[in-house]
């Protein structure tokens, strides 16, 4: 909203420093600050009230260190996040740009299951809190409104790399590339750096390709609900989520802003996506909201966000990465979740597996998700949200490097 009000202003009355909010910079800046702020200053009112309507976390014995002491801590702080995120992002952004409209309906969308699967938990003394076939559900419709929007609507394209051509008097002359819309994304360590989910069916015949839409939409609907639970599994112990979201999305960030700049697409040879440049905006928005909510989250926690943090913020990521056409390096980016998810896989599976065989069922760790075997182990949660953290910085530049390694 700011935006419009200063572009107005810089427009009909050269207001002095109205033209400050036509910088990506800027507005990604004062998003940053504005999310700290609601988070930290806000926050602390929220906890409170949470504090005041009872709505406490109920901990289920697990023999863990320390897990006693968490009982009552208010939940449901995911609200912090959601909050933080939504205001600068109304205030910054550019409200018509298609990505920040599905941003924004992600967040409210994944906000709203996780608050009434948070709601179920508290206040209906229900354990198991919303049922799982409505939680895949709901992560089923906003994959397929995702992939709906992403593949049909004409302002979602990508442009083609400028190209050198010979003229009729013998001099080379730089093109610039049309936009098209395509169904291309990045895929790491090989040349030309790109996959089209077109090729999937173009090779049963010949103009097959316009309906790649039924290999793309699936896709977008797998990792929509697939990261949203890797998020949720991560969210375990104190700052994990948070600190690890928090490297993600900055990540997400810069390759929004590399993919939007055509000076920089064409120096790094990546695709340049049009109007992709607002997604910057929301990023920082959302960081700092993390980053903010990390202040009341880390060791010992005041709150802890819930389903509607976790659901959120896996949503949010996932659709940040289709977006950026960057979603086939969620797999090194998101190792943190994608371990969780394969530690609780492996759990599951290989007790099952065992039981059925001998009629008593092992398991691989000592608990699952993974983060808890290192606590059975004796590791303190602090040591082991910071050596997370730092893997996650590994994997985030092992992401950026997969660019350039072909």
């Amino acid at each position: 909203m700011l935006y419009y009000l200063f572009d107005y202003l810089e427009k009909q009355y050269q207001f002095p420093g109205a033209g400050l909010f036509g910088f990506i910079s800027f507005r990604a800046a004062m998003a940053v600050l504005l999310s700290l702020m609601i988070a930290t200053i806000y926050g602390k009112k929220i906890i409170l009230f949470l504090r005041q309507k009872q709505i406490g976390e109920s901990v289920r014995d697990l023999g863990l260190q320390g897990q006693q002491q968490k009982e009552g801590t208010p939940t449901m702080g995911g609200l912090i996040i959601i909050m933080a995120t939504l205001i600068p992002v109304l205030l910054m952004a550019q409200l018509d740009n298609i990505y920040i409209i599905l941003l924004l309906i992600t967040t409210v969308w994944m906000g709203i299951i996780g608050f009434v699967d948070d709601y179920i938990k508290i206040f209906k003394k229900d354990k198991k809190g919303l049922k799982g076939r409505f939680k895949i559900l709901g992560q089923v419709v906003l994959g397929l409104i995702v992939g709906t929007t992403l593949y049909f609507h004409p302002q979602v394209t990508m442009k083609e790399r400028p190209r050198s051509v010979i003229t009729s008097t013998y001099t080379v002359e730089q093109r610039a590339g049309v936009e098209i819309k395509s169904t291309r994304t990045t895929i790491p360590f090989l040349k030309n750096n790109e996959l089209d989910y077109g090729k999937f069916i173009s090779w049963a015949g010949e103009g097959l390709e316009k309906y790649a839409w039924l290999i793309f939409i699936p896709i977008v609907i797998l990792i929509v609900t697939a990261v949203s639970n890797g998020a949720n599994l991560t969210d375990g112990i104190d700052g994990l989520a948070a600190g690890t979201s928090a490297i993600i999305v900055l990540t997400l960030g810069i390759f929004a802003w590399v993919s939007s700049n055509i000076i920089f697409s064409n120096y790094l040879d990546i695709m340049f996506i049009p109007r992709t440049q607002e997604l910057v905006i929301f990023s920082a928005a959302f960081v700092g909201a993390l980053v903010g909510f990390l202040w009341y989250n880390a060791f010992p926690a005041q709150v802890f966000m819930g389903d509607t943090g976790s659901l959120t913020i896996g949503g949010i990521i996932a659709v940040t990465a289709i977006m950026v056409r960057k979603e086939l390096m969620l797999f090194s980016l998101c190792g943190i979740f994608l371990a969780e998810t394969i530690s609780v896989m492996v759990q599951v599976g290989y007790f099952k597996y065992t039981k059925r065989r001998t009629g008593e069922g092992k398991r691989v760790f000592l608990m699952a998700p993974i983060h808890h075997h290192y606590q059975k182990k004796g590791y303190h949660e602090s040591k082991i949200v910071t050596r997370f953290w730092i893997i996650g910085i590994l994997l985030a530049v092992v992401t950026i490097v997969t660019l350039k390694v072909r």
